[in-house]
């Protein structure tokens, strides 16, 4: 449990407790162990310590600001300031470490602060966050790094001003604002205030409230299962709000280690490989599980991965010996192939502890860097799934019943609105920029690649704020053996009467695309767009194949129409090359057929195109969806409906991937992405003699010419996936 006692430990006092914290949270988050003489730390030591000069030097306490240049309320540039000044103080090497003059004038901005901002009983403008977390979590943070220099009167009145806007009973209730990463933010405020006066039993409460942050969810906000996170009910958040909590959570391991506070729990370090590592790729964290704060600034792909990366390596500190070594190889690893934005380099700029540590590991020669790994994650309950083979990457963003089609709020990504369209996202060799450089601000919202959408316009902020966006499709998802893959998307258009049937099969060196049962009555065409790529590279067309340079070919239907365009406004200005499907002005059942080959050459590309007997669809209606891939012995089918398609029949709405191994074996997967089948029948039109693997959901099997399997209760799967294997 969270909160639990070391046995180890013996009862604490408030001052030989507190005191050994308070060392800890200046080692831990001002910087780790380096030598402050060495480059590069001198020279950002020292750049530090100028600036923070510069800030002392040019404070003005006013009645509207404390620097002309921040007037208030300046909730988040003003408290910033003062704890980078108070970091200059505590750490060794800037040329103010300890300097008295700089510890009373971070003194007086916190008073000064409190007093015309943030004072007790004052009442809370604008978005809470500032008032409970963000604000008080840098006060506090700059008045524990200065130490005595904050008077005890002063002291007392900060104490009182972040009681009034944090009271206990915020960390009582586990709802509204207070869970997930705010709880995680909520409980470092507090372990803060308790550091801050010497209150122990405030610890107590800052450790004991995280004990809800971690059990497994089946609904709203935490971590799921399957590894979904959900924040704001109905978002994907690992990239935000997710890794906020792992920076938070990995901070407070490490303060309170060997302290009464000691946090004996290890369910976070579960969170990482299962909940974070799946989304990112190459040092960067995938934007379809960064809600609405894609379009904040370009790379910020990245700069959440570095927060990820340094979040693994310090909680890998207090990890098992092997755990620590696996998760320093899979960091060395994004390090050495993040070639876009270098995250040494930014480290140096960001922060000398995660510096000091990735660089640790980056010249250890006996650590090796880990490879991308190999194979499919499928997370049903957050409609994501992510597929990697050697050389790339795809994944694939969907909306269903619980989770919204985008996230718009606080004025930000007022136009993602068909993110959760079936948007499939992919990378190969070189691609790390993909859509980091200023995609979102350029990009056409309404041709977002993989996606099938009306083109009726849409108002900015379309749809309800915060991620409620949710279509009413529930069978959203798919099989996976965690090698291929079926996914689909039963899709209803945001703010449309569109509705359309989507299937994706995640092979080795393809992901076939299908689309069925497309319509709409808007008055306005509905396009499937096959993609929409950041380049100016050169397409060939070939009949029924195109080919993108430097990126990888398209098998593609007769019609497909493409665009090449250079958008943006001002200074920011993008090419893109686009290719469509226009199935007219409110079809009644259109469909589609296409392949996407990453990273394949002209050569290979026209070559796939010239074999339609490599694939072959066995049906492509709203009732079902299948291919076959001889190749690969694979059949993939979405039944939205009981019935055949080829080799496969099913009783009820699933999907199954059924595959033939060179052994002689074979696997059958199935799934119910409906989340509500009490009994499903699953035949396969393949010999089978023995069972070589089953599970605890089937009730019977029926061997001899074919295979018959029934299932229980799949909807207690969570619509995860059940591999079994026969011979």
């Amino acid at each position: 449990m969270f909160g639990a006692l070391s046995p180890a430990q013996p009862a604490h006092t408030p001052d030989s407790s507190l005191i050994g914290v308070r060392r800890r949270w200046r080692e831990v988050t001002a910087g780790a162990a380096y030598d402050v003489t060495a480059e590069p730390y001198r020279t950002r030591l020292a750049a530090a310590g100028a600036k923070a000069a510069r800030h002392r030097d040019t404070m003005a306490p006013a009645g509207g600001s404390l620097w002309g240049d921040l007037p208030f309320p300046s909730y988040v540039a003003t408290p910033a300031r003062l704890r980078e000044m108070a970091q200059a103080f505590a750490l060794p090497g800037t040329g103010v470490t300890g300097d008295a003059a700089l510890g009373a004038a971070v003194a007086a901005g916190i008073d000064h602060y409190r007093r015309r901002v943030y004072a007790a009983g004052a009442e809370p403008v604008g978005n809470w966050w500032h008032w409970q977390i963000g604000v008080p979590k840098r006060l506090l943070d700059a008045a524990v790094l200065i130490g005595p220099h904050l008077g005890d009167r002063q002291s007392a009145r900060l104490r009182d001003a972040v009681d009034h806007f944090v009271p206990e009973w915020r960390l009582r209730r586990y709802s509204g604002n207070s869970t997930g990463a705010n709880r995680v933010d909520l409980c470092l405020v507090m372990l803060l205030r308790a550091m801050l006066r010497s209150d122990p039993e405030k610890a107590d409460l800052a450790v004991s409230a995280l004990s809800p942050v971690f059990p497994l969810v089946e609904e709203g906000d935490g971590f799921y299962r399957d590894g979904s996170f959900i924040q704001h009910t109905f978002i994907p958040y690992q990239g935000a709000y997710g890794s906020t909590l792992l920076a938070g959570v990995a901070t407070m391991v490490a303060v309170l280690r060997g302290s009464p506070w000691e946090i004996t729990d290890r369910a976070v370090f579960d969170t990482v490989e299962r909940s974070f590592a799946p989304f990112v790729h190459n040092g960067f964290c995938m934007d379809l599980v960064r809600g609405r704060g894609v379009n904040r600034g370009p790379f910020g792909d990245h700069e959440r991965g570095r927060q990820i990366a340094a979040s693994v390596l310090l909680l890998g500190e207090t990890a098992e010996p092997a755990v620590r070594a696996r998760w320093q190889g899979m960091v060395k690893g994004w390090e050495r192939r993040n070639t876009h934005v270098p995250m040494l380099e930014a480290a140096e700029r960001e922060d000398l502890g995660f510096h000091a540590r990735l660089a640790a590991i980056v010249a250890d020669d006996t650590i090796p860097a880990a490879g991308e790994p190999d194979g499919h994650r499928l997370l049903a309950m957050s409609a994501r799934a992510v597929h990697r083979r050697p050389g790339w990457c795809a994944a694939l963003s969907m909306a269903s019943d619980r989770i919204g089609h985008y996230e718009h709020g606080n004025g930000e990504n007022l136009r993602g609105w068909h993110t959760g369209s079936g948007m499939l996202y992919w990378w190969a060799a070189g691609h790390g920029d993909q859509y980091s450089d200023s995609f979102w601000p350029t990009v056409d919202p309404y041709r977002l690649p993989g996606t099938t959408v009306s083109t009726r316009r849409l108002p900015d902020g379309a749809g309800a704020g915060w991620g409620d966006t949710c279509p009413p499709g529930r069978w959203v998802g798919g099989a996976t053996d965690g090698h291929y893959a079926t996914v689909g998307q039963h899709l209803y258009g945001l703010e449309s009467s569109m509705e359309a049937f989507k299937s994706w099969v995640f092979l080795d060196d393809a992901v076939v695309c299908l689309g069925a049962g497309i319509a709409g009555a808007d008055g306005v065409p509905i396009e499937t767009v096959v993609d929409n790529r950041r380049t100016g590279n050169s397409l060939v067309m070939g009949g029924n194949w195109a080919h993108l340079d430097g990126h990888g070919g398209y098998v593609l239907p007769p019609g497909t129409r493409t665009l090449r365009e250079r958008r943006g406004d001002g200074l920011v200005r993008r090419d893109y090359v686009t290719l469509w499907l226009d199935h007219g002005t409110d079809p009644t059942s259109a469909g589609y057929f296409y392949m996407l080959l990453p990273g394949a050459s002209r050569d290979e590309t026209s070559a796939r195109a010239a074999d339609p007997a490599w694939v072959t669809v066995l049906a492509n209606t709203a009732r079902q969806q299948a291919v076959r891939v001889p190749s690969l012995g694979i059949v993939a089918a979405s039944f939205w409906n009981d019935g055949t398609a080829g080799p496969l029949s099913a009783s009820a709405p699933c999907a199954v991937l059924a595959r033939e191994h060179s052994d002689g074996t074979a696997t059958l997967t199935v799934s119910d992405p409906r989340r509500d089948l009490a009994e499903l029948t699953v035949t396969w039109s393949r010999p089978a003699r023995e069972i070589l693997r089953t599970h605890a959901l089937v009730t019977d099997v029926g061997l001899g010419p074919e295979l018959t399997v029934t299932f229980g209760r799949l909807s207690d799967h969570h619509g995860s996936s059940i591999t079994l294997a026969f011979a």
